[in-house]
């Protein structure tokens, strides 16, 4: 990206790349401010803590690499407001971690967003895809894994561990250019960008609305049951925030699943719950009672809508192993990862929805049926589930030996798929 300029940063020694002195990294956001792209990687720590303990953040732009210490820094929001501001190019490779790191200090996401994690699912490479195999699939670049279980809270950072911290984001950009050239050849640049966008989203919408859904177990139970889990989650993230510890550390999610089906106040029956004999949360659990008897005497209209299930049940099962095998053939034909296109879920609620089973969802709420899902998968899978198309075997001895296949006729009249 020729826009890019040189660091307009001196640290003290000219080797150094990491900023540990907050002019330097007040001059580094002033260049970054100036760049077409920015790549970035985190490293953190979050096995002891509510939130993920900020460790090393790594940046890449055309200009060269940095690393940005946390640890070191009186603080770092500066970073986080020039990623969400402007209108750069942010590129990452699985970048929930960094959205959340972005929503935590801002609210907000950067607004161009590359994941090349996702774009190499659309020209047909494995997804979800490592990092590392990115960089051996498309930058043919072998990576260390020395530091992969590093304690990155421990200062100084050793060579080893600023060297591995570097290649985490030295192939991101040319990563992307790969990518965005074959993108284009196939003319999947919206699509990427829409299931990128759409991605982001929903990590937006995971920690800012109603998180609490995310608890195990809670998508089967009534608006009752949901309210409970609404409660006592919430109970748990005060305490686990106040504690500075992880939130299941303080009560578990299928604990919360079984508070809600009992349903009831009463003290002697939530105590015989096992698992919350535990000497910490016995000296909770008239505060717990208290959360279920004010979510019980509130008005019923307060309960949250049990999110409507499109499950047809056990007798679909065959028929999305079919479907599953079909999608494979379809998307290997159409150089795209079946794992971008669908889960057997999607299947399920498409097939339930298009043969009318079971508790139906509006085509709105149905992925398949959206954008470019719809564009690519509906035709091949509605004329599959009317018996005009089927699978049949190209080469025995192949890799892929499927192909999708007009139903009933000869071999030398099978469908042609490529692109």
């Amino acid at each position: 990206m020729g826009g890019d300029v040189p660091v307009n940063w001196d640290p003290q020694d000219d080797d150094d790349r990491m900023i540990v002195r907050q002019d330097d990294f007040v001059r580094y956001c002033d260049h970054l401010r100036k760049c077409e792209s920015i790549a970035f990687d985190t490293e953190f720590v979050s096995e002891d803590c509510y939130r993920p303990d900020l460790c090393l953040i790594q940046v890449a732009t055309a200009g060269g690499m940095a690393l940005i210490d946390p640890k070191a820094l009186d603080s770092v929001d500066l970073f986080w407001e020039v990623l969400t501001d402007g209108d750069h190019e942010t590129v990452v490779h699985a970048g929930r971690e960094e959205l959340r790191f972005c929503l935590f200090a801002t609210g907000r996401l950067p607004k161009r967003l590359f994941d090349v994690q996702i774009a190499a699912g659309f020209v047909g490479l494995e997804y979800p895809a490592a990092y590392r195999t990115l960089v051996h699939r498309l930058a043919h670049r072998d990576l260390a894994k020395e530091e992969t279980r590093t304690n990155w809270r421990h200062r100084p950072l050793t060579d080893s561990q600023i060297a591995y911290a570097l290649t985490d984001v030295e192939h991101l950009i040319p990563i992307r250019e790969t990518l965005r050239k074959r993108l284009g050849k196939l003319g999947r640049e919206a699509w990427a960008a829409q299931e990128t966008d759409e991605w982001a989203q929903s990590v937006r919408a995971a920690e800012l609305h109603e998180p609490w859904r995310r608890v195990g177990g809670s998508a089967t139970l009534s608006s009752k049951g949901l309210a409970i889990v609404r409660e006592v989650w919430q109970w748990r993230e005060e305490t686990a925030r106040r504690r500075d510890c992880p939130a299941r550390r303080v009560l578990r999610d299928d604990l919360i699943i079984e508070l809600a089906k009992r349903a009831t106040p009463n003290l002697a029956k939530i105590r015989s719950l096992r698992g919350l004999e535990r000497g910490d949360l016995k000296r909770h659990l008239e505060e717990i009672a208290t959360r279920i008897q004010n979510v019980l005497a509130a008005d019923k209209s307060t309960w949250p809508e049990p999110h409507r299930s499109t499950s047809a049940g056990p007798p679909l099962n065959l028929l999305i192993q079919f479907l599953q095998t079909a999608l494979g053939c379809l998307c290997r034909d159409r150089k795209i990862a079946p794992g971008i296109v669908a889960t057997s879920q999607d299947l399920r609620d498409f097939v339930a929805h298009r043969l009318g089973l079971g508790d139906r969802a509006d085509a709105s709420q149905i992925s398949l049926l959206q954008g470019w899902r719809r564009e690519l998968v509906v035709e091949p899978l509605d004329r599959l589930l009317a018996g005009e198309w089927s699978i049949g075997v190209e080469n025995p001895v192949a890799d892929q030996p499927l192909r999708l296949v007009s139903f009933g006729t000869p071999a030398e009249e099978r469908i042609e798929l490529d692109e």
